[in-house]
């Protein structure tokens, strides 16, 4: 039987929510993030986008690019809400599901033809019991792997489906050619032209040790398998009742602080918002750093403290940080996860004094709470890590 692997990315996740709040903003452009001197852009909307804004840029650049762009706080809150909601409709299509970020999921949906129809069909259906229930537009890609299926799903973007079947997958690496082919940023195709290679069949043409002594062993295997079309691997799968975990790959490798200090922020609250919904606690934080070689490091603390909120993981995640990079080191991704969890809103062990961590928990419910009843509230840590906003106010 062929495997059959959906993607869905939600399309402009951050600002489509807010856009489903707020009809008004329906057809401008929106920015995602907050107004400090430090900020930085975490979504832009598809209007926004095509001045060139888009995330991780600083928000200064961003608003000099789209003038007319409207800055939105993140309400990380009310967006778990939503992504929890659209997890529970996918989950009604397979319990196979492998959610890699509060807005993307793979889903392994072989054997599910007689439940659902052909892939192109279920995929069609699952588009549309998403639209109808939500009021957002996903993006599906259907392929044999997880790899082919995360790029057909951003083929067509937004509101995409796109299946691509098994004597296809070569023909469809083509068409998506290098400079868009998954894994390959401007500066893996900057040292590919430097060896005059300049599309996928081209790449096709050397051999594997080759490419290793060119590139690195990391690189040059993603590089061999990548063009032709066969998983290299990047995305593992994880046992949901084991972790909660997110991840991001930057549209350029990253190497200021302030950007990767801001996307671990926006992380710790998603995972942290994420565990209050599912009511679980975990014991264990662990940050995921990929290099530009596809060198991969993956670091974990267990405190002996329980970790009770989003500033804690937080805390942590920066550790983590600074034991595998340095300031300057461009990154390509940047995942957080808290692992070890169990069920439960109070932890195992009670401490005998309540500490401000455990404040902070409590701060967050009540964040989760109103935002989930759709009101306008937001964490100040949500939004800046080193310098306050002064637009902001911590409710």
């Amino acid at each position: 039987m062929e495997e059959v692997i959906f993607h869905v990315d939600m399309d402009a996740f951050y600002a489509a929510v807010e856009v489903l709040d707020n009809p008004q903003y329906k057809g401008k452009c929106i920015l995602i993030g907050g107004t400090g001197p430090r900020s930085v852009v975490a979504t832009a909307s598809y209007e926004a986008r095509k001045f060139g804004a888009h995330s991780a840029m600083p928000m200064a650049k961003a608003l000099r690019l789209c003038p007319d762009a409207i800055v939105v706080k993140p309400r990380m809150a009310r967006y778990s809400q939503v992504s929890t909601q659209v997890m529970d409709i996918l989950r009604q299509f397979s319990s196979d599901l492998q959610q890699i970020s509060i807005d993307e999921a793979f889903l392994d949906m072989t054997g599910t033809q007689r439940l659902f129809g052909l892939p192109r069909e279920a995929g069609m259906l699952l588009k549309q019991r998403i639209k109808e229930e939500t009021g957002l537009t996903i993006s599906v890609g259907i392929g044999r792997s997880r790899f082919i299926a995360k790029m057909a799903s951003d083929y067509n973007k937004p509101d995409g489906l796109c299946r691509v079947s098994k004597n296809k997958e070569l023909a469809f690496i083509d068409a998506v050619g290098l400079k868009k082919l998954w894994g390959v940023g401007k500066v893996t195709q900057g040292l590919l032209e430097k060896h005059h290679i300049y599309s996928t069949q081209q790449l096709r043409e050397f051999k594997k040790n080759t490419l290793q002594s060119l590139f690195g062993q990391s690189m040059g295997n993603f590089l061999y398998l990548a063009c032709r079309g066969i998983d290299p691997g990047i995305f593992n799968s994880e046992a949901k009742s084991h972790s909660i975990s997110t991840e991001t790959t930057f549209d350029t490798d990253v190497t200021s602080l302030a950007v990767l200090d801001q996307t671990l922020l926006w992380m710790s609250h998603e995972v942290m918002f994420r565990a209050l919904e599912e009511k679980q606690i975990g014991r264990t934080v662990g940050v995921k750093i990929r290099l530009p070689d596809f060198t991969t490091f993956t670091v974990q603390i267990t405190p002996q403290s329980t970790i009770y909120s989003a500033e804690q993981i937080f805390h942590y995640a920066r550790q983590l940080l600074f034991q595998k990079w340095s300031e300057g080191t461009p990154i390509r991704l940047i995942g957080v996860g808290l692992y070890q969890l169990y069920e439960g809103e109070r932890p195992l062990q009670e401490e005998l004094f309540e500490d401000e961590y455990q404040k902070k928990r409590k701060l967050e419910q009540v964040v989760l709470a109103l935002q989930k009843e759709g009101k306008q509230v937001f964490k100040a840590t949500n939004l800046q890590t080193r310098e306050n906003d002064p637009d902001t106010a911590e409710t």
